[in-house]
């Protein structure tokens, strides 16, 4: 559990493609800081920031938690995706309980797909050359 007066907070980190982001959980008033930034001026979308979000509203603890995330590697999308999988585990450091209804909504899964290398003899990573008669 946290206190209040304690500074440590939790540590955890999630991944996603390319994406590392490492999460700090600290008991505060439901501030997200991502990078130095606000959660709206990092990631300008909504979608993304409902993905950021998810964790904190299925375990009822947006307005309790605050989170200071670094984040780099990847998209912005893949970024989301990352920092919603550090906030779901450190919400499992934070107390087990959550388990059970963040593994019911995939959080705690990291997600295993990556771009495919590309092949010699080929354009891409299974797009091979076009062939033409002449």
């Amino acid at each position: 559990m946290l206190n209040k007066k304690d500074n440590s907070g939790i540590r955890t980190v999630g991944r996603r493609k390319t994406a590392s982001a490492r999460v700090l959980l600290t008991l505060g008033e439901g501030k997200i800081i991502i990078n130095g930034k606000d959660l709206p001026a990092y990631f300008p979308l909504i979608l993304w920031q409902e993905k950021v979000t998810a964790p904190l509203r299925v375990v009822g603890k947006e307005k309790t938690m605050d989170i200071s995330v670094k984040v780099a590697g990847g998209g912005v999308s893949a970024q989301a995706e990352a920092v919603r999988h550090g906030i779901a585990r450190a919400l499992i450091k934070w107390n087990e309980e959550f388990k059970k209804a963040l593994k019911a909504e995939g959080f705690l899964t990291r997600d295993p797909r990556a771009k495919e290398r590309k092949k010699f003899g080929l354009h891409k990573a299974r797009r091979g050359h076009q062939w033409r008669k002449r």
